[in-house]
């Protein structure tokens, strides 16, 4: 894998925006911003400060499921979570490279892209891939490995593309990484804007959101910066990020 300095840099949470919220059929709309949850009611603040709570079942199913990505209730469980101590699909911390190799073999989420002949010369690094693009980009997988070769680290990054693709291709795919992360491992304990690309400097990596993982470590989304270009990248680590003290 890419040797990536982590550069936490948490730059502000961002700012609840006005959005439309339709009645079941879809006929008639309201704009106003997300202030809180419950299991079955949501509130919101209309453009005109107004302040009213009203019931889930109230609100289209696209809106309710933009709730469950972006707010889940603290009473929900998060759907599809990786099983019993895995960190992602079936991969565990501690896994030897043998045992990844034959769980990613048998993967539903990813495929491998290279003949598995070729591995002893090529490694792991970048040979698998997310059967599905996310948010239109496909993500590949990257691996570190402690001395005695068990797996400490394990990242998910998109193709290094241009700076022209910064703001559009790369900002689309972190964007659905959110989404998704928020369904398997629940709400953010820390979240930031999408980094500026001006802050990005060779060799370093900008996280913009922070969950936690119950087995002990932490779960990065951010966006890196080598001499191929920009990425879209998550980090699953053992270690446990403290979220940065926000100004």
């Amino acid at each position: 894998m890419r040797t990536l300095a982590l550069l936490l840099v948490l730059t502000g949470i961002t700012a609840a925006a006005p959005r439309p919220w339709k009645d079941p059929d879809g006929t008639r709309s309201i704009q106003g911003e997300f202030v809180s949850r419950t299991d079955d009611k949501v509130t919101i603040r209309r453009t005109d400060g107004k302040v009213f709570t009203m019931a889930l079942d109230k609100l289209h199913p696209d809106d309710r499921k933009w709730l469950d990505a972006n707010h889940p209730s603290a009473g929900a469980k998060p759907a599809n979570k990786p099983p019993g101590n895995a960190v992602f699909d079936s991969l565990c911390f501690g896994d030897t490279r043998q045992q990844v190799l034959a769980k990613l073999k048998e993967s539903k989420f990813v495929e491998m892209t290279a003949d598995e002949t070729y591995l002893g010369r090529l490694g792991l690094n970048g040979v698998f891939r997310t059967r599905k693009d996310v948010g239109g980009l496909p993500c590949m997988l990257y691996f570190d490995w402690t001395e005695d070769g068990h797996l400490s680290e394990l990242s998910l990054q998109t193709h290094a593309m241009g700076e022209s693709a910064y703001g559009s291709k790369i900002k689309n795919c972190w964007t659905e990484l959110i989404k998704l992360l928020t369904s398997l491992y629940g709400k953010p304990v820390q979240a930031a804007p999408y980094p500026d690309s001006a802050q990005l400097t060779e060799g370093a990596f900008l996280a913009s959101h922070l969950w936690r993982w119950e087995g002990g470590g932490s779960i990065l989304l951010g966006t890196a910066r080598d001499t191929d270009g920009f990425t879209a990248v998550v980090r699953f680590t053992q270690r446990e990020v403290a979220p940065v003290p926000l100004p």
